[in-house]
């Protein structure tokens, strides 16, 4: 068993102990966010073109037009938190519940270039990056057994991740951690009151209010949320009511990559290149119908360290004013509406 899924009995967090992580290459890893000059391939980098025996396989390549013939390659990834060796099945470990660390791991290599980004890229390129999140997800949510799949990146040192060149990542795991199933009640209790989509209801209202929306097109809002957590939280919510990603058109596609494009390449020139985390949060696989859930996609600068009382009460202390924050995004050149 390559890792183990165990869940906290006084709080019912499900917690994934997955040992094989301990041996990712560190060496990747930039010591600083000075250090961040690369070159277009990097001979130690295994999602390089041309390092094809450092990988793992290859699960899927997205046709580009450069020398390398690819414009976006998944890879298994090699140090998985979670696999399919295991069987899903639940157990009792004394007083404890666990279950073997069931799921899927992958990486999404973005680009061929070690040193082309997301705000370097054309939007058809960030386009192409969109439809092999929407592929990867579709696919990964066809196992009856995974209950979720979330896509992420982690960009820069403080946001974790073990390789600079530009990747993403898709995880589907057997279990919904506790909390998505809190935010899709939460959600749902909204519907269970007035009748309707809670992120409806805040699209609506910063569409008219206007004071925290970096950029709009015809389908998707990015705004700084009303109760942001940390210093220029981005949430990029499509306007079309959708509980799954996996239910994304092709026009919003198109809409997405232009959007979170134009979002990014705001941080990167205003905030000087900031590490960040971005995720896709959709529905858990049975609530994907349900019409109180809305999937976004949630960017989250690593600006701040959570200190004392972040952790010891759950609560984020912001010193940042969301109004103030999607100013200074939109102001001089940065993104617009």
């Amino acid at each position: 068993m390559t890792s183990e899924i165990r869940q906290n009995l006084a709080t019912r967090q499900w917690v994934i102990i997955a040992t094989s992580r301990a041996k990712r290459p560190e060496d990747f890893q930039p010591a600083s966010t000075a250090e961040r000059e690369l070159s277009g391939r990097d001979e130690s980098c295994p999602f390089c073109p041309g390092n094809e025996h450092m990988l793992p396989g290859i699960t899927l390549e997205v046709p580009g037009p450069g020398p390398e013939g690819w414009q976006t390659r998944v890879v298994p990834n090699k140090y998985p938190a979670l696999t399919h060796e295991d069987d899903p099945q639940r157990y009792s470990r004394g007083i404890y519940t666990a279950m073997p660390g069931y799921g899927q791991h992958e990486v999404i290599v973005e680009t061929p270039r070690h040193d082309r980004d997301i705000p370097q890229m054309s939007v058809e390129e960030v386009g192409i990056l969109v439809e092999t999140y929407h592929q990867r997800y579709v696919d990964a949510m066809n196992d009856d057994h995974h209950m979720m799949t979330i896509i992420f990146r982690n960009h820069g040192p403080m946001a974790g991740p073990s390789l600079v060149h530009p990747h993403s990542q898709l995880v589907a795991t057997g279990i919904v951690p506790r909390a998505i199933r809190w935010r899709e009640e939460e959600a749902n209790r909204y519907f269970d009151d007035r009748g309707r989509c809670v992120f409806c209801d805040i699209l609506a209202f910063e569409i008219q209010d206007r004071r925290r929306v970096i950029l709009e097109n015809d389908t998707f809002l990015a705004f700084v949320p009303f109760a942001a957590e940390v210093p220029f939280e981005v949430w990029v919510v499509p306007k079309r009511h959708q509980a799954d990603f996996g239910d994304i058109s092709d026009e919003e596609k198109a809409g997405l990559a232009s959007a979170l494009r134009e979002v990014l390449a705001g941080l990167h020139t205003k905030l000087r290149d900031p590490d960040y985390n971005y995720v896709v949060n959709s529905s858990s696989r049975h609530q994907a119908g349900e019409p109180h859930l809305h999937w976004y996609l949630q960017i989250r600068p690593r600006l701040t360290i959570p200190a004392g009382f972040e952790i010891g009460s759950g609560m984020a202390i912001n010193p940042s004013i969301p109004e103030e924050d999607a100013a200074f995004l939109k102001a001089d050149g940065g993104a617009t509406e």
